[in-house]
């Protein structure tokens, strides 16, 4: 299946590296061999590999080469230094791409820098657009597949419900058992996945850090660093309450999405609104990614408990406002006191089944399958 990526980074290996990065098996090790497909003699090396793991640290691999694609090398020591020096001795007309499933700015920093040498691309799950147009279905289908499955290829693509679990049941499992075990210590393993399964029932809340702290008997400061672990190696991420002070927004309680719909625990307004949720970061990376592009994704919430489920941002001015309903046309209070208050944003209340679009004021009542296939990505 072709990637919503494919072209940009085509497009991007023609001038600098190329580094991506994404969930475990969101298709960044496929996309790669589509690319080594149209590369005649390129080359795969994947750190996690004991045979190409020495290959790459002699450095020994084919110089004539025309592409080399370096997998999981974040996992080396000294990766940054090591990737800079083989960056500035390729041979000319060599193209680098590198992919890796953590946030490769996060763990085994380093004192040396790639700055200028690379272009940072973001591969998410399958969206709406790109399962509609993938399997030629409405947006509608497309839609409703991705609420069932979750957006990950291989669920996505499998005959039944029951391998798409099978499959989840143990993806979940590793990535809690070998990714977050190297970056964290034996013991943490246990604690981290309890607190990954409370996390899936607490979707689109704000988090009380504090109080699962307490539950788990950790302190709130070593739950933190378990949040930063699970954000790193892309299990959740965090959406932030918008303020114009980025201090008071970090204070603030953030609210935890999964990048796999799939393994949320709860009822379709859960899993509707993260589902929403990827999308939103998606394009919102997908923007800052190849536009260089000062958007952002947030949430709403004052101190008298109003709240919105989403907004984004450019730069300090916030350009959408959106709250996802399974069918209510009643409109969100909320949503239409902070469309007054900000009325440049574009205001949307997005429902996953609606029978008619309506203007209600400032606010847009949405198909949210339609709405969402409009996106970018």
């Amino acid at each position: 299946m072709k990637r919503y990526l494919d072209h940009r980074i085509r497009q991007d290996l023609q001038k600098k590296m190329v580094v991506l990065t994404g969930p475990r098996q969101v298709g960044k090790t496929t996309l790669s061999q589509q690319l080594l497909a149209e590369f005649s003699g390129g080359q795969y090396l994947n750190y996690d590999v004991m045979t190409h793991r020495k290959v790459i640290q002699e450095q020994s691999w084919r110089q004539s080469a025309p592409l080399l694609v370096f997998d999981e090398i974040h996992k080396m020591a000294d990766w940054k230094s090591w990737l800079k020096g083989v960056y500035d001795g390729k041979a000319p007309g060599q193209s680098v791409f590198i992919t890796g499933s953590a946030r490769m700015d996060t763990f085994r920093q380093s004192g040396e820098s790639l700055a200028g040498r690379y272009f940072r691309l973001r591969l998410h799950p399958l969206s709406v657009r790109e399962w509609s147009e993938a399997q030629q279905v409405s947006p509608h289908e497309a839609l409703t597949h991705l609420m069932a499955r979750g957006g990950f290829p291989e669920p996505a693509l499998a005959e039944s419900d029951s391998d798409a679990q099978r499959w989840r049941n143990e993806y979940f499992n590793g990535l809690v058992r070998e990714d977050v075990l190297e970056f964290s210590r034996l013991k943490e393993v246990n604690a981290m996945r309890l607190f990954a399964e409370m996390l899936r029932s607490r979707v689109g809340s704000p988090l009380s850090i504090a109080s699962m702290a307490r539950d788990l008997n950790v302190s709130p400061v070593t739950l933190n660093k378990y949040l930063d672990i699970l954000e790193a190696l892309f299990i959740v991420f965090v959406v932030r309450p918008w303020h114009l002070n980025i201090a008071r927004a970090t204070l603030q309680a953030p609210k935890v999405y999964f990048y796999d719909t799939g393994l949320v625990l709860g009822d379709d307004g859960l899993k509707f609104e993260n589902l929403v949720a990827c999308h939103l970061l998606k394009n919102v990376q997908w923007q800052q990614d190849t536009r260089g592009a000062s958007v952002d994704l947030h949430y709403i919430r004052t101190k008298d408990e109003a709240e919105v489920d989403f907004c984004l941002s450019e730069g300090d001015t916030l350009t959408h406002l959106l709250e996802c309903k399974l069918s209510d046309t009643k409109p969100h209070r909320a949503l239409g006191r902070f469309a007054e208050q900000w009325p440049d944003a574009q205001s949307v209340q997005l429902l996953r089944e609606c029978r008619a679009e309506a203007d209600k004021g400032r606010l847009q009542i949405r198909d949210a399958a339609l709405w969402l296939v409009e996106l970018e990505v």
